[in-house]
């Protein structure tokens, strides 16, 4: 891997090329660095903005050669208008209890997490995640973390929790690190209501911005991210924002030497 110096006092390293999850025939790189000490909140915030991802301890960016399809993207909240289907969901929901967390794990969080993961992503990347691995995703952060929980009250009056999400607070933002849900509860439609109430949350704290992720053009499983209008989109370099996915495609064609995958 190779490595240099930037203005942050962050060391970066390059990830050795490997078969990249989203689009078929192509190859990965990552430029990433570690997050620790008392420069981890800065330099999280810092590369956040630039449009790095956290994962625990380490903060990356695709680096692919010949291929920019991996943008990131998050929703500004004040210009955020939900559609009359996310108008709808947002309804459907309302009997749910939000409550911010310390980023503890908990027993309630790992057996919805490991029901979500056997569910819905069986033969992924997470899908071997035991306790001690979940444990180890929720308490070891560097940085301003929390868990949001959703609950809702069963037959007896009782509390149960149907929905979580590890999420970053940052200087401009709250970054969703990572959602899950009960999967038998499909008619909430619960991971889209958790990026609406982020939003709302966002909204409630002061802040501009809730990050998503990486958005992949021309992936179908990361179609969904660019749902929340208008949204914002960063090569690594500057934000631009985009009224959907098409328009950003229109933009996109109209650039002179652009990658796109």
């Amino acid at each position: 891997m190779s490595h240099h110096e930037t203005a942050l006092k962050a060391q970066f390293y390059l990830t050795a090329p490997q078969p990249c999850p989203y689009l078929e025939e192509k190859e990965e790189r990552k430029v990433f660095t570690t997050l620790q000490g008392a420069s981890a909140v800065s330099v999280n915030n810092a590369l956040s903005a630039r449009g790095f991802r956290r994962s625990q301890s380490v903060i990356y960016r695709p680096a692919c050669v010949g291929c920019s399809a991996c943008m990131s993207i998050r929703i500004p909240v004040a210009s955020f208008q939900p559609s009359r289907t996310q108008r709808r969901i947002i309804s459907r929901n309302s009997d749910l209890t939000r409550r911010a967390c310390e980023a503890w794990a908990t027993e309630s969080q790992f057996s919805l997490f490991r029901r979500y993961l056997d569910t819905r992503h069986a033969q992924g990347g997470m899908a071997d995640m035991d306790a001690f691995d979940y444990a180890s995703m929720v308490d070891e952060t560097p940085v301003n973390s929390t868990v949001i929980e959703y609950t809702v009250s069963d037959e007896e009056g009782d509390r149960q929790l149907i929905g979580a999400c590890l999420s970053d607070i940052l200087g401009d933002g709250l970054s969703m690190v990572y959602s899950f849900f009960e999967p038998d509860q499909k008619a909430r439609s619960l991971g889209a209501f958790m990026i609406m109430d982020h939003i709302s949350l966002a909204r409630e704290m002061g802040l501009a911005y809730v990050y998503l992720g990486y958005w992949v053009a021309g992936s179908p499983k990361m179609s969904y991210k660019t749902q929340y209008r208008p949204f914002e989109l960063c090569d690594g370099a500057k934000w631009r924002g985009f009224a959907s996915a098409d328009a950003f495609l229109e933009w996109r064609a109209k650039q002179p030497g652009v990658a796109a995958r």
